[in-house]
Order: C-alpha cells, then structure tokens, then sequence
C-alpha cells in the first residue's frame, strides 16, 4: 500500500482565493475494504514557551530562549487558523471493497481569506465527529478553540526559523477509513507554503516619515610649528582654533520614507538620505565625506502564549557597504549657504530588493509581525589621504525608522478593493481588516412585528452534520463576512511576486508535544 497527493500545476506559494485542486493516488498490492477518503486543508499557528522562575517576576518580561529555563514547564497554544473538509469518497455513506491496483480521488479546495478559529458558531459546532450513523469520521474538536484567545485577520504567511518556539505551516492531509476494529486508518499529508495577499494601500501622499540627527566634529587641534633651521627658516605658525577655515561642520543628517511607510516583498526600498548644512564653511578643508553605509531592516517576532510573552529579532541586512569607494562628498560645494539640502546618489541602494525570505507583516492570535529599519552611516571629516598633516575624524550615525510595514506585493482583484471600500462603509470588515480599528455596529432597533422563525431539520445529536457530507441534514452555519461572500466569488490573484520564505514545508515539526 503506498499513498500519494499529487498537486495540479502546484506554484511556488499559494495566497487567497487560490483553488487547491489535486488527487489522492492510493496504491493497493491486495484487495480493501474503503470506508471513508476524507481530504482536509489545515492551517495551524503554533507557539511554546517556558513558564519563569515564580521567583523572579521580571523573568515574565525577560527575552529567553524556548524550551529551557530554570522555572518550570513548557505551555503551549495551538490556533487552527484554516480548516476544511472534502469527503471524496463514498457519495452513498457505504464502504465498498477495492480491488488491488492504483485508484485515484479528486478533490478541491479554495483558500480562504481571513482564520476560521475567531469564528465561534463554526467552532462550537465541530465537536470531533462528522458524517451520520456509521460512516461517521473524526475532525478537529473546536470547542477546545473556544478556551484561547482569537483575533479576526488575514490568513499569516507560512513562518518557521523559531525552533520550539513558534510555528505557522499549511498542510493537505487525506485519511483512509479502514472499518474494523484491529485496522488502522492510513493517513497522508503533504505541507505548502502560503503567502497572503496585501491588504488596499492606502493613496499616495507627500508626506513622508523620517529620522534625523544633527551632529558636529570635534575641533582639530592646533598643528605645532616647526623650530627654526640652521639657516634661519621658520615654518608658518600654528592655525587658531578660532579661525574659520578651521571650524568643524556641523550637519544634520535625515532618513525618510513615504508615509504610510510600506515597503513590498521582492522590492527595493523607497529610502532618501539629505543631509543639511546647519554651520557655514569656506574651505575644502571642511568638506565631509560620507564613507560607508548599512542598511538593516530589522523584523520583530511577538510570540503569545496565554499570559507569557516573548519578541523575538531578526535581522535583514539589505545594503551594507563599508568602504564607499569613491566617498561621497555631502554638498557640491563648501560654500554653499546654511541649510543648503544634498540628497546621497540613489545608486547605492536602488538595486538592492528586500531579501526573498522577508515575510509580510501580519497579526494572528499568538504571533505578529512587524518591521523597522535602521540606518548606520560613516561620515568622515576630511580623507585620510588628502592631507598628511590632518587626521580625518569619523563618526557613525544611526538612523532608526520604526512602524515600517511589509506588504506581500500580491494585489488584490479589483473587484475585491472595490467590495472592501463599499464594506467600509457600511461598516464591514475589509481584506486585512485585522489590524484595523473599526467602529463597532449598532445593534439592531427591534420591531413590533416578530417574523416567523424557519423550522430546523431534525439532526442526530451524536452525528451534528457541520460538515455537509453527504446524507447529512442541513443546519445553521455561521454567516459570512461580506468580504468573505464576495471573495468566494472570484478567484486567485495572478500576478505575485518571487517568495521563498524560510519554510521548509514538509521538514518534521520542531514544536513541542502539545499536553492533553
């Protein structure tokens, strides 16, 4: 017996709205009974962290690595951000025997686009079982979902790279039925990355973010004079630290992005550097040199774990050029007037996109993401081969942009932003409404005429058909949002950008065993 899942056209990642379609290729070497194929798409958000010391209750606040510590046990919080259901065999609820060879089950799948664990209707009706009488099959239990704190957002992306700490991966599993009671069931799963789509940008503005530092060179000393030769020469004298010529600059230097500041997966940053003359110079003497730069973007991991928290740092390093070869000389001319404006050449990092291993910043219920960027610029005062008598001083500025968010770069279908900004006003949720503020609805005005309330069709209360499997009666589901409805209406966005991530999607967990 093998079994396989085999993807149609499988792309690098999937995002929302994407139809996972595929077969289940089951290989007998003898005759089986088959009771139920059941095929489900999971989507799983997993964190663990180390209880502290009861002693110390600065240790709740404390960065500390998972799975170690002094204090105490290991807590764990596992959210099914996706979860769907495909029973591809039987139609009729019968097992029926097969005969050995190779036989194949379809099925089909469109990826959501918001988590399903907020949604408490939906979770309080899995209560571990599906199917009627005794075709019945095991699904997830969701009232254990109705313990843990949710937050209603976009799908995140796929995120590992934090051994036994925190987790988000996407699998396909499939599950053959075997009746009987000494046969095990056959199981099979295959993972996949998942990358979300943007949320609407918001319009183009002006306005821009920026972190500035004004700084000033020490005073150089007075170069000591020569004593008299043999023949009676004199070297000239030593220069005054009052004079002019030999004032140090004083510069203010500024990083800015455009606000909102959003950078985009795969793309370069939108970053300017100016530098502002705040003190007068005359000579050459007094040129600064901008002679080596770094430019980091510096992601922050939030991982929840009920009341215990951890933020863990990443690091991306996106320009870093140590030696700028040629220096930049910071104004065209040493004349120029105060508050005269140089903005650095571009170039330098206008070729360099974001690594293909940033994710997308996101919000789930036990792990965020968000992102700043930090700026280290070498400014020099004068070059160390200009003039042998003057040493060149050198000082490293830091530049820290912080709120900055990554968006995916795949765009959402027209139709879709134009869906979100008629929910908007109406007070809907929009696509990635989860980090977003909105106003609460007002509740309903009752009215004097009571409407006559549809009868439910009788349900087994052992077998609750929430699935909708076939010969299930029908039953309440939870309504959809109104970006949900429309979405289930168009399909996957087309154009999206190079992504690899740092997903290994079928590597083994390095989570811990969750405690029962």
């Amino acid at each position: 017996m093998s079994i396989r899942i085999a993807l149609d056209n499988p792309p690098d990642f999937y995002t929302n709205l994407d139809f996972i379609s595929g077969r289940v290729i089951l290989v007998l070497h003898r005759p089986e009974t088959i009771g139920n194929v059941i095929v489900k798409l999971e989507g799983e958000s997993r964190t663990a962290l180390t209880v502290p010391d009861p002693g110390g209750r600065d240790d709740f606040y404390r960065p500390r690595a998972p799975g170690l510590g002094i204090g105490g046990d290991i807590v764990t919080e596992s959210h099914k951000i996706l979860y769907r259901v495909f029973q591809v065999f039987p139609d009729d609820g019968v097992s029926l025997p097969f005969q050995a060879g190779l036989h194949e089950f379809k099925f089909n799948f469109k990826v959501p686009l918001n988590n399903i664990c907020h949604d408490e209707k939906a979770m309080s009706a899995m209560l571990g079982i599906a199917g009627m009488g005794g075709s019945g099959f095991r699904t997830m239990d969701g009232t254990k979902q109705l313990m843990l704190r949710h937050v209603k957002a976009t799908l995140p992306p796929s995120l590992t790279g934090f051994p036994q700490e925190a987790e988000i991966r996407y699998y396909i599993k499939v599950t053959i039925q075997r009746p009987g009671f000494f046969k095990e069931n056959w199981r099979y799963q295959v993972g996949f990355k998942f990358l979300p789509i943007e949320p609407p940008r918001p319009p183009k503005t002006s306005q821009e973010a920026f972190a500035r530092r004004p700084f000033t060179f020490r005073p150089r000393a007075p170069i000591p004079h020569k004593k008299s030769s043999f023949f009676g020469s004199k070297s000239p004298g030593p220069s005054s630290p009052d004079d002019p010529n030999q004032m140090p600059p004083n510069i203010e230097m500024s990083a800015r992005l455009p606000y909102p500041s959003i950078l985009t997966c795969n793309e370069s940053i939108p970053l300017r550097l100016i530098a502002r003359k705040l003190a007068p110079t005359t000579t050459r003497e007094q040129q600064v040199y901008l002679t080596g730069i770094e430019v980091m973007l510096i992601g922050f991991t939030q991982v929840r774990v009920h009341n215990l928290e951890n933020t863990e740092v990443t690091n991306f390093p996106i320009v870093s050029i140590p030696q700028i070869s040629p220096p930049i000389a910071l104004f065209d001319s040493p004349t120029n007037p105060v508050d005269t404006e140089f903005e650095v050449p571009k170039t330098l990092w206008a070729n360099r996109r974001l690594p293909n291993t940033v994710a997308p910043s996101f919000r789930t219920c036990n792990l965020a993401r968000h992102y700043s960027i930090q700026v280290l610029l070498t400014l020099s005062w004068g070059l160390p081969a200009a003039s042998p008598r003057q040493i060149a001083q050198s000082i490293t500025l830091p530049l820290k942009l912080s709120n900055v968010e990554v968006f995916s770069g795949i765009t959402p279908p027209p139709e879709l932003l134009n869906s979100a900004a008629h929910a908007d006003g109406m007070g809907h949720t929009a696509v990635g409404g989860g980090n977003a503020q909105r106003p609460p609805q007002l509740p309903q005005r009752p009215t004097n005429a009571q409407p006559q309330q549809p009868q439910r069709p009788n349900q087994d209360p052992l077998y609750p058909p929430q699935l909708g499997t076939a010969g299930s009666a029908m039953y309440e589901d939870a309504p959809p949002s109104y970006d949900e409805a429309m979405a289930d209406q168009l399909a996957g966005p087309a154009a999206r950008p190079a992504y690899s991530g740092v997903t290994a999607e079928n590597a083994p967990s390095t989570m811990p065993a969750e405690k029962s």
